[in-house]
């Protein structure tokens, strides 16, 4: 009896179950591995093996720069950051530079009278100044409206003779007409506004009233050629390439479309004329009244002396 127990069991000895070639032979269905210790399958052996010491495996470098390229930030010296520094100083000095000489020019410009005017009209595609609100008198911005008016109506006019005149061309009426309905909406647009609505808007700004005489000559040129135009008659110009009451009469038993739309041209042309008799009745009201005209006398005279000298 004593003699079996005569091995402690738990004496530690290093003991590898791998290392004898009969033990790795064996299945795997012959041996048991539980909770660390390796039992052998000879139930007369109750001596359990020890753990394997096993060599750790070498450690791995960890690879922060997604497989192993370097990436290079550089940093700016000192003498970098000044350059930079310096540079925009001198930038910033050449900006203030400018803007003052601009305020320079823009003080100057006003104190000799001169207006700036910057396009801001139509808003989509600016081509002419024009602001009422702000720079008209408020008694006065109601008629410079209706002579704004009077300027869109001409263009109405002459665009909707174009298009009344572009068929009656196309109904075998001749080119002829065609191209003196282009050549008085070229005409007629641009120097209307040239001619006699921007010197009233500038007369209302506070200008000089010699600006009056320029807007009464040229206004009553166009309110003679819109009565005209309304009329059309084969004089001076060829008769159908306006659309008046005689041509429309004409054309309308031809083409009854052509004459619906000579006889729509001629509405807007008396429209037009009705209009602008209103505007310049009351532009001269307020010439009259507000003192203008001796204004303008006296200017007259100051400049028939200076000439003279």
């Amino acid at each position: 009896m004593a003699g079996r127990y005569d091995s402690n069991p738990f004496d530690e000895e290093e003991v590898n179950p791998f290392s004898d070639p009969a033990v790795r032979g064996k299945s795997s269905g012959q041996s048991n591995y539980s909770g660390g210790a390796f039992f052998t399958s000879n139930p007369g052996s109750v001596g359990p093996a020890t753990k394997s010491r096993l060599s750790p495996l070498p450690p791995e470098p960890a690879d922060f720069n997604y497989g192993g390229a370097t990436i290079d930030i550089p940093l700016d010296t000192s003498a970098d950051l000044k350059k930079k520094e310096k540079e925009l100083q001198a930038k910033e000095a050449e900006l203030k530079r400018r803007e003052q000489e601009v305020r320079r020019k823009e003080e100057a410009a006003a104190r000799a009278g001169i207006v700036l005017e910057e396009k801001n009209w139509p808003p989509f595609f600016p081509i002419i100044h024009h602001d009422i609100a702000n720079e008209i008198p408020i008694h006065l911005q109601k008629l410079q409206y209706v002579a704004f008016t009077t300027l869109l109506g001409l263009v109405l006019c002459l665009l909707w003779n174009l298009v009344a005149v572009t068929t009656a061309w196309i109904k075998g009426e001749g080119v002829k007409i065609w191209f003196l309905a282009v050549i008085y909406f070229i005409a007629g647009v641009p120097g209307a506004y040239v001619l006699w609505y921007r010197p009233l808007y500038r007369v209302f700004r506070k200008e000089s009233a010699l600006k009056f005489g320029r807007f009464f000559l040229f206004y009553l040129l166009h309110i003679g050629f819109c009565i005209f135009a309304a009329v059309a008659p084969p004089i001076v110009f060829k008769g159908k390439s306006l659309t008046g009451i005689l041509p429309a009469v004409d054309v309308v038993g031809d083409h009854a479309l052509v004459g619906i739309f000579y006889f729509i041209g001629f509405a807007l042309f008396c429209l037009e004329s009705l209009l602008s008799i209103w505007v310049i009745q009351q532009v001269y009201m307020y010439f009259r009244g507000s003192g203008r005209a001796a204004e303008m006398k006296q200017e007259v005279a100051r400049g028939a002396v200076r000439a003279a000298l």
